[in-house]
C-alpha cells in the first residue's frame, strides 16, 4: 500500500443492513475533532449507533501509531467494538492494519458525505459545546475529555427512552453476563 493513501476501503455501501437498522451493539462511528491552526493535537471520538455511548481518548502527538494506540485503549473499555464507520482521513491509511488489530470492521463514508456518519457528527457537535472549534487539543489534560465523556454518557437520551447511554451499556452488559450464567448452568447439568 502507498503510504498517504486509502487503499483498499470498503464503503458504507457496503455495510449491511443491521448496522444501517442499529439493530445491534457494537456498531460504532468514529472521527476526530482537531485543534485549530495555532493549535496540536486531536481527539477520537467513537460512539455506538445504537446506545450513543461514547468514548474520547485525546492525542497530543499525532500520528498513525498514536491513533492505533489509542483505538486499543477504546477497544479495551469498550469490548462490544465490532464494526466501525469513518472518514477518509489519512490518519486511517493502515485502516487493514488497524481492524486486524481491534478485531473490526471498517468502513468509510464517501468522499466529502460527513451525513453518512451522522450518530458521530452530532456527539462532536455536543463536544464542541465544551470543546469550541479552534480550541488547542493539548493545552487541555486527559481529565478534561473524561469530564466531557462523562456528560455525553449521563444524558438522558429519547431514542434510548429517557435512559443514559451509561445505563444502556450497563444493562446490555449485565443482561449478556446473565445469558452466559445460564449457558453455562445448561451446560453443567447435562
Amino acid at each position: 500500500m502507498n503510504p498517504g493513501t486509502l487503499d483498499g476501503r470498503t464503503f458504507i455501501d457496503q455495510r449491511p443492513k443491521y448496522i444501517n437498522d442499529r439493530m445491534r451493539v457494537g456498531d460504532a462511528e468514529f472521527d476526530f475533532i482537531v485543534s485549530g491552526k495555532s493549535g496540536h493535537g486531536i481527539v477520537l471520538v467513537v460512539t455506538d449507533r445504537k446506545l450513543r455511548i461514547s468514548f474520547l481518548e485525546p492525542i497530543y502527538h499525532v500520528s498513525i501509531l498514536a491513533v492505533h494506540q489509542v483505538a486499543a485503549r477504546i477497544k479495551q473499555r469498550y469490548p462490544e467494538w465490532k464494526t466501525g464507520t469513518t472518514d477518509n482521513d489519512l490518519l486511517f491509511a493502515r485502516h487493514q492494519e488497524l481492524e486486524k488489530e481491534l478485531g473490526i470492521r471498517i468502513f468509510f463514508c464517501h468522499p466529502y458525505h460527513s451525513w453518512e456518519k451522522g450518530t458521530i457528527e452530532n456527539t462532536n457537535g455536543e463536544i464542541r459545546h465544551d470543546l469550541p472549534k479552534g480550541s488547542d487539543v493539548s493545552k487541555y489534560a486527559k481529565v478534561f475529555f473524561q469530564k466531557i465523556e462523562k456528560k455525553l454518557n449521563d444524558r438522558f437520551m429519547k431514542c434510548l427512552r429517557y435512559r443514559t447511554p451509561n445505563e444502556a451499556i450497563r444493562k446490555h452488559r449485565d443482561t449478556k453476563k446473565l445469558r452466559e450464567h445460564r449457558r453455562g448452568r445448561k451446560k453443567s447439568s447435562f
